[in-house]
């Protein structure tokens, strides 16, 4: 592809400036120590919420509204920071896939972990005090595991969808288990290694009786067998209209996050005989995206009569594929990033799985549980350079295709689960 010139006003957005870390945290621990004198003085008049600043509703640059807004954490800006990697876990990571271990399969750049997502969304007047915002901000967004490992203590998280969600789901064990001194105390309760792919994993941290669970549904419905008497060349049906098996397992989890879409497309489905079934019959005549939205209405129903009220609920935007010069078949590849890109121009439009699903949450009546919708969509784009392209797990064929889909780890899932911690806090999960 070629790459377009950069409009004035978006390169001056996307500009990437390294961060002096000392002195933010210095301008942010101040700003903390102002906003817990706030908590002291309107908790003697009784009429704050400590709980509310945890809601990002801080003032935003908006005229034309009446009301605060919360902090969207789906836009910003990545920002270099050489301490970020420091912070994290490393490859050596036992609950990851072989796959996702870029460096130890051979790549040799590994500056795509030296970057930090940095929200925007939340401005107030005065340039210091936004530099304030922005370090609590980021403070807030730094994943703790103690505290998610405390609050979860006897509970349940739930990851359910396709491989990308696993991705997301194995960055997730190595950042909780930064928490734990004993990792031998971590342990898949079926005996079962992190190489198994088909079904579902059951991590345990057995020190807080938590359970941090994988279930592979990658179309979220139940795919099976076709009905009798169906028409040739049918192989599998997509039963928009019934939800997974697994879905049984998932009732009661403290946390459920779910993600969908890639094999929603036509080469994952009728291209390979999986046509789609609903009320026990086939329909021929209904096209993906109609299918999508049937299969997410039965998933939406599924949801709204969940019985643990306790239930975190969040869904997970899209994850985009990065191929340049090419589909994934046809020789496209991601391996010549070696940075964030820094062009609004190359980056697609919010895909239409991503407005299925916000206007499917949109529509649930959850009373008083919570249920998200997880935007990493656009922060994701901009990331070319954090997929294992050609750097796949020990075996794969020198002319196999590239990967641009998953992601390597450490790496840009971190991200998605460090916004995930931060939804959590603000919702009060499982405070005391």
């Amino acid at each position: 592809m070629d790459h377009h010139h950069q409009p004035a006003n978006q390169k001056h957005h996307l500009l990437y400036l390294p961060l002096v870390i000392k002195r933010e945290l210095v301008y942010a621990i101040a700003f903390l120590i102002v906003v817990a004198s706030s908590f002291f003085v309107f908790d003697l008049i009784g009429s704050f919420d400590p709980r509310s600043v945890f809601r990002f509703g801080f003032i935003k640059n908006d005229k034309d509204s009446s009301q605060s807004a919360a902090c969207d954490y789906s836009r910003g800006r990545w920002v270099r920071d050489e301490s970020y990697k420091n912070l994290s876990y490393t490859e050596s990571c036992p609950f990851l896939d072989p796959g996702f271990r870029c460096v130890q399969n051979g790549r040799k750049d590994a500056d795509y972990r030296n970057w930090r997502w940095q929200p925007e969304g939340c401005d107030l007047p005065s340039v210091y005090i936004e530099i304030f915002l922005n370090s609590l901000l980021q403070f807030l967004l730094r994943f703790n595991a103690s505290e998610i490992l405390n609050r979860g203590r006897n509970g349940r998280v739930v990851f359910a969808g396709d491989s990308v969600g696993r991705n997301q789901w194995e960055s997730f064990l190595c950042m909780l288990a930064q928490g734990v001194a004993n990792k031998s105390s971590i342990y898949e309760e079926n005996g079962n290694p992190i190489t198994k792919h088909k079904g579902f994993l059951s991590m345990r941290f057995s020190e807080y009786n938590l359970t941090v669970e994988y279930y592979r549904a990658p179309f979220l419905v139940f795919i099976g067998r076709p009905p009798r008497s169906s028409p040739a060349g049918i192989k599998m049906t997509i039963k928009v209209d019934q939800l997974h098996w697994f879905s049984r397992n998932w009732e009661g989890a403290d946390v459920l996050m779910f993600n969908t879409g890639h094999w929603w497309n036509e080469d994952k489905t009728v291209k390979m005989g999986n046509y789609f079934e609903d009320g026990g019959k086939v329909n021929m005549s209904l096209n993906v995206m109609e299918a999508f939205q049937k299969s997410l209405q039965t998933w939406k129903s599924w949801g709204e009569n969940l019985s643990h009220e306790g239930t975190r609920v969040f869904f997970r935007g899209y994850s985009p594929v990065h191929y340049r010069n090419g589909t994934w078949d046809e020789g496209g590849r991601c391996d010549v990033d070696i940075r964030p890109e820094a062009n609004y121009m190359m980056l697609e439009p919010e895909p239409v799985y991503n407005q299925i699903i916000s206007t499917v949450i949109k529509e649930m009546d959850y009373g008083d549980r919570k249920v998200r919708f997880l935007n990493v969509t656009h922060l994701s784009q901009f990331r070319y350079d954090g997929h294992p392209s050609r750097h796949r797990e020990p075996g794969t064929p020198v002319d196999a295709p590239q990967d641009c889909s998953h992601w390597c780890l450490p790496g840009i899932p971190d991200t998605w689960n460090e916004i995930l911690y931060a939804n959590l806090l603000s919702m009060g999960f499982r405070t005391r």
